[in-house]
């Protein structure tokens, strides 16, 4: 039984107990962890499709999102038993990452404040190969057009290799733009595709868009990165809460939302949230990913 200072809370079919419901997590907004349990729960229909099997870096929030804050990628002794994990290799050891598979893991993960969920491009059964390819996009200055402006290009450009996109807010500043892949190759490969494409579009527009690495080098160009397709680096989930005011969500979106000007990257928050998600925006994405070997084909004969 919880203490007067906790609420049990069942979830996938087991009772996770909720330590300090009431605690705020958001000063400014006034939401409560219990808030963000409740938004886990009936989020989670959505984003576990986004989180199952993938190694996850969770940054939590003990004293709110007004306070200290760390990334945890290796999880604790203490977690439960029934939370999944994975134990993959990192430079000098291994690491063991925890996995949310389940409705009850995102109840626990809400309880030990961890705010925001970061997942890798791979999944633990086969760490190596990605079966998702993202571009991050966020604005060169406040304005958020030019965000937009990319992630129209990137999908015209990926309709183009006859590849399917998807766009979401991050919740933060900007857009990704995600490509489900087959899962067959490497991370090295993956991000020479993206890197070549991101080459392409910035050839095409080299007014106001740019793969150039370091910031003295865009002249206020949106830089294309590709940075994350990578191994062990990780991007927002999918429906997850941002450690930020206003608890903004990062949203899937649909083609035409994104281009929507009264859409931006906060527009959705921990309150509204769930609604949207009710609207499937990503219901005209293919469950199974593409092969990148026919797109590179269409790119160079595109390029040549």
């Amino acid at each position: 039984m919880a203490s007067e200072n906790a609420r049990t809370v069942r979830a996938g079919g087991r009772a996770v107990t909720v330590r300090r419901p009431d605690k705020v997590l958001f000063p400014e907004d006034g939401w409560t962890k219990a808030d963000l349990v409740d938004y886990h729960r009936a989020v989670a229909p959505f984003m576990l499709p986004q989180l199952r099997g993938r190694p996850l870096m969770l940054e939590r929030c003990p004293d709110g999102v007004s306070g200290p804050r760390f990334m945890q990628k290796d999880t604790p002794d203490h977690y439960p038993g029934w939370i999944e994990r994975v134990t993959v290799a990192k430079e000098g050891g291994t690491v063991t990452h925890t996995v949310c598979d389940n409705a009850a893991t995102l109840v626990f993960l809400a309880d030990q404040a961890c705010v925001t969920l970061h997942r890798w491009q791979s999944r633990e059964r086969d760490v190596d190969r990605p079966d998702r390819l993202v571009f991050d996009l966020d604005p060169p200055d406040a304005e958020f057009e030019p965000v937009r402006e990319a992630a129209l290009l990137l999908h015209d450009f990926f309709d183009e290799l006859r590849l399917p996109s998807a766009a979401m807010t991050t919740g933060s500043r900007g857009l990704h733009v995600i490509v489900p892949l087959d899962g067959r190759a490497g991370f090295d490969e993956v991000r020479d595709f993206a890197h070549e494409v991101a080459q392409a579009l910035a050839d095409a527009h080299p007014r106001t868009l740019t793969t150039a690495i370091r910031k003295k080098d865009r002249d206020g160009r949106l830089y294309l990165d590709v940075q994350r397709n990578a191994y062990a680096q990780t991007s927002v989930t999918p429906w997850t809460v941002r450690a930020k005011r206003g608890a903004p969500v990062a949203a899937p979106l649909s083609w035409d939302q994104v281009a929507d000007p009264a859409v931006t990257a906060r527009r959705w928050t921990l309150e509204n949230a769930v609604e949207h998600a009710r609207t499937k925006p990503w219901a005209d994405l293919p469950l199974r990913g593409r092969a990148l070997g026919p797109a590179r084909r269409r790119l160079h004969a595109r390029r040549d």
